[in-house]
């Protein structure tokens, strides 16, 4: 017997919400199978992992400071995605981000003023969208695919962090360390519940993808997204223009991973160091499918990849997994998605295979 996938004529809206949960509890079930047979403890490892951080008080502070870049870039990616332009590369723009904050809060180093935050904030936006307009120029004049562009440079932009904070930006007093000076008190985020590391960042990005859903859902800006990434031929006839969408997608992108890398190194770095790059673009690439590409969406996505980062951080001490397993728990997890898409928009017919020959 042979096997194919034949189109739906319509799939299942229950199954395309249900789909994301379903890929969670399977990505539990099949890590935990998988874990022991490799000689860990595969139920401790889901259980420190997915568990630990919602039933330790001590730790929804964690989740809060994790999941806060993760739904501010994962709304910025939603938004592209919807307009079908591939923007891989958030990992750069939020390091681009926070290198322009960075050189703002220097300029500024030693002075006070309620001014510093804003002015960093736009230079963090204007840093991300900036280094997002590179793949869209080259994207809308020469076709090339944004996708290679995008995740190309975000290694130019590791790099550049690796030169400025070893030259240039290196901290005079830092014992020879590769990092900058810490930021003054004025170019800080302040915490906004006390004894907590939970700071500003954390009620703007709920502020940020909010404001993102009603934008994707009243707004003719929303509109243009949606039709330009369903329909593109359909989207010309209404006169909207592919390049401008292309351009538009990048640059929000672009600009809200850049705001999430000035509330990284504003808040929990408070100085830019080589370990800066924390792989938070890329892991918004999860977040932002798990969340159906919908803004609210986003917002529980973004928890929920929280939660593997904070409890792969648990497990790493308590059962010694390594720290490469929260990886592997969030491939799966995408790759379960992916695959639960499929099966929503195709069946699986069997068919009979033909005769050697003989037409059907």
């Amino acid at each position: 017997m042979q096997f194919r996938l034949e189109k739906r004529r319509e799939p299942s809206q229950a199954m395309v919400y249900a789909t994301p949960v379903a890929a969670v509890v399977l990505t539990m079930v099949v890590g935990a199978i998988l874990f022991s047979l490799i000689g860990y403890d595969g139920v401790g490892a889901v259980r420190e992992i997915f568990l630990t951080p919602l039933t330790n008080s001590f730790k929804w502070q964690d989740l809060g400071v994790k999941a806060a870049p993760l739904i501010i870039i994962g709304t910025g990616l939603s938004i592209a995605y919807r307009a079908n332009v591939w923007n891989i590369g958030a990992e750069g723009q939020y390091i681009m981000g926070g290198l322009a904050a960075t050189w703002v809060a220097l300029a500024t180093y030693g002075m006070t003023g309620w001014w510093i935050l804003p002015l960093m904030l736009v230079a963090g936006v204007l840093g991300g969208a900036g280094y997002a307009a590179i793949p869209a120029l080259l994207k809308t004049r020469l076709n090339v695919n944004e996708i290679l562009t995008s995740l190309m440079l975000t290694y130019a932009s590791v790099q550049l962090i690796y030169y400025l904070v070893r030259a240039p930006w290196k901290d005079p007093m830092g014992m020879g360390f590769p990092q900058t000076r810490i930021f003054s008190e004025a170019a800080r985020l302040p915490t906004i519940i006390p004894t907590t590391i939970v700071h500003l960042g954390v009620p703007i990005a709920i502020v940020v993808a909010l404001v993102a859903w009603f934008v994707m859902s009243r707004s003719v800006f929303g509109y243009q997204m949606k039709v330009v990434g369903a329909a593109p031929h359909a989207a010309r006839y209404g006169g909207f223009s592919e390049n401008k969408t292309i351009w538009l997608a990048l640059l929000v992108s672009g600009g809200l991973a850049g705001m999430a890398g000035m509330l990284e190194v504003a808040g929990p770095f408070q100085r830019m160091v080589p370990g800066f790059p924390t792989n938070y673009g890329f892991t918004a690439i999860i977040v932002a499918f798990l969340g159906r590409l919908n803004p609210l969406g986003v917002i529980f996505a973004g928890i929920v990849m929280a939660i593997t980062f904070v409890g792969g951080e648990v497990a790493q001490t308590s059962i010694g997994l390594s720290n490469s397993a929260t990886g592997v728990f969030q491939a799966m997890m995408l790759f379960f998605l992916l695959a639960g898409d499929i099966l929503i928009r195709y069946r699986i017919r069997r068919v009979a295979p033909q005769a050697a020959g003989v037409a059907p």
